[in-house]
C-alpha cells in the first residue's frame, strides 16, 4: 500500500510519541522532499523521528503544477499531493481543510489525522482514541469542540 503524509499528521503523532501508528498501519510510508525540509527546519515534534527507516523521502517530478498549486497551499501541501498522484497513492494523509480539499478535488482518497487514529482502534493499535486526542490537544493541535464530540461519538468514547 502507497501511502503518502503531509506534515502536520508527522508533527502531531510525534507529539505524543504515536508516530509508530503509521508504521503498524500502512508498513512504509512516503513523505515529499517539503515535508521533510518543514519538519527539519527546527527542531520539535517529529524532527528525529522524521528520519526513521518506515518514512521514505521523495522528490516531486511536477514542479509546474506546484506552482499552480502554491497559489492556495504552502509547498508541503502541495508536494505531498503531487507526489500521491506521481506514485498513484492509495492514501495521503493530510489536515488541513484546503490541502484535503484539493487532494479530494484532484481524485485522491484523503484522510485526516483523527480517521487514523479510528483505523488504529479497529486494528486494536491503540485501545482508546479519547487520551491520544487529549494529549494531541495538550501538545498544541488545535480541534474544534465539536469535532472532537463528534469523533469521540464515531469512536464509540
Amino acid at each position: 500500500m502507497t501511502v503518502v503524509v503531509n506534515t502536520t499528521p508527522i508533527i502531531s503523532l510525534a507529539a505524543v510519541g504515536r508516530l509508530d501508528l503509521l508504521e503498524h498501519l500502512f508498513g512504509k510510508i512516503l513523505i515529499a522532499e517539503a515535508v521533510y525540509q518543514e519538519i527539519k527546519a527546527k527542531p520539535g515534534y517529529g524532527y528525529d523521528q522524521v528520519d526513521s527507516a518506515f518514512i521514505e523521502v521523495r522528490c516531486i517530478q511536477g514542479h509546474l503544477y506546484k506552482q499552480f498549486l502554491l497559489t492556495q497551499l504552502d509547498s508541503g501541501e502541495a508536494e505531498t499531493i503531487i507526489l500521491a498522484k506521481e506514485v498513484g497513492a492509495e492514501f495521503v494523509i493530510i489536515d488541513e481543510n484546503l490541502g484535503y480539499q484539493v487532494a479530494k478535488n484532484a481524485g485522491l482518497t484523503a484522510i485526516r489525522t483523527l480517521s487514523l487514529l479510528l483505523r488504529a482502534k479497529e486494528k486494536g493499535y491503540i485501545k482508546h482514541v479519547k487520551p491520544v486526542l487529549e494529549e494531541m490537544v495538550a501538545k498544541g493541535r488545535w480541534y474544534s469542540e465539536a469535532v472532537c464530540r463528534a469523533f469521540l461519538t464515531q469512536a464509540g468514547e
